[in-house]
């Protein structure tokens, strides 16, 4: 019986070294809300709030989520006129916008809380060119309007092994009211140094072609030869357009990546622990920084805002609601201040 009862023990353990491990925890389930919300706003974030409302109402099919993608300056303002619950912009509300926003909310502050960052490309299309570098200083000279063929010397200085052609360089910015011409304006500004048209959401310097919206400069550029235009990344992967690597702080060209592009957002600084208005140093010398970079808000109400919102950006700001934009051209929040932005929507009070 002893010799028996020893070889069961001896069968059951070889069956437990022999047995699958057990299966890793899975991403945590959406904390679903029900009800109906709208928003509207910032163009460069519709593919991302896109898929996030897609995903949310497959796992919440009681809720409806509406998102009408308008620009920044028509969600701010249909936020403060009471016909959206939150607005996505890709600029922090003005001075003037400010109390306005925080009238409507009448119990506290609207605050703002960064979700997407979408890497500004510098997309361009130039026969014979694969592979071009440009520093902050070139590129406002480009734009300016005071270089004007791929081969002048201050291309050349930047990309000393290619051969550059004599073709006419034709910048292309966007037409209509646009976060991402604010913030490469603002990056412009702060790091080329010798800029001096200013930044704002209207392109202000002469010259150049203009189109509206990001897929209609992407199109300009991919039918122009010799043709350069800024746009968020996504749009230039669809349209299969050369991006520039840019120069960065730390003296180095850096290719645009999602990491590249976090390390600069990484170390932006926020207004405060509930309203994480973002300072970004486009100079900054990190290593490894792509510093063109634009960062879409979601401004909504601290105080008695709806419990689907609440929920729906707690989902966007998870590691799983970050994670599903990745492939559409977006870079994920740096994880520090991922858990800033989830920890600003924890403490968002519900009506």
């Amino acid at each position: 019986m002893k010799l028996i009862r020893y070889g069961l023990l001896l069968v059951l353990a070889l069956a437990a070294c022999d047995a699958p491990p057990a299966p890793a925890p899975g991403p945590r389930p959406i904390s679903c809300a029900a009800g109906t919300i709208t928003a509207q706003g910032s163009s460069a974030q519709a593919a991302a709030v896109n898929a996030w409302i897609r995903n949310y109402q497959i796992s919440c099919p009681q809720a409806t989520i509406a998102y009408d993608s308008v620009g920044s300056g028509a969600g701010v303002a249909g936020f403060i006129g009471g016909t959206g619950d939150f607005a996505g912009t890709d600029s922090p509300l003005s001075p003037a916008d400010q109390p306005a926003a925080n009238a409507r909310c009448g119990t506290g502050p609207a605050i703002h809380l960064p979700m997407v960052v979408g890497p500004i490309a510098l997309a361009y299309n130039v026969a014979g060119v694969g592979d071009l570098r440009l520093r902050p200083a070139t590129v406002a000279k480009i734009f300016a309007g005071t270089v004007t063929s791929w081969n002048d010397p201050a291309i050349a200085a930047d990309n000393p092994r290619a051969v550059l052609p004599s073709t006419t360089i034709r910048t292309v910015h966007r037409s209509d009211s646009s976060g991402t011409t604010d913030n490469f304006l603002k990056f412009l500004t702060t790091a080329a140094g010798d800029w001096t048209y200013g930044s704002g959401k209207v392109w202000p310097a002469p010259g150049g072609g203009a189109e509206k919206g990001s897929n209609g400069v992407s199109a300009r550029v991919a039918e122009t030869d010799g043709a350069i235009g800024y746009v968020e990344s996504s749009y230039a992967q669809f349209h299969d357009l050369h991006t520039a690597a840019i120069g960065n702080g730390a003296g180095e060209f850096v290719t645009l990546t999602d990491a590249a592009a976090g390390r600069t957002v990484a170390g932006a600084k926020a207004a405060s622990a509930g309203d994480l208005r973002l300072t970004i140093d486009y100079r900054a010398p990190v290593s490894g920084a792509y510093p063109i970079v634009l960062v879409t808000y979601e401004v909504v109400c601290g105080r008695g805002t709806a419990a689907l919102v609440k929920s729906f950006l707690t989902y966007t700001s998870s590691e799983a609601g970050q994670a599903a934009i990745t492939r559409l051209g977006y870079a994920p929040l740096p994880s520090g201040l991922r858990a800033r932005v989830a920890a600003a929507i924890a403490g968002i009070t519900v009506r």
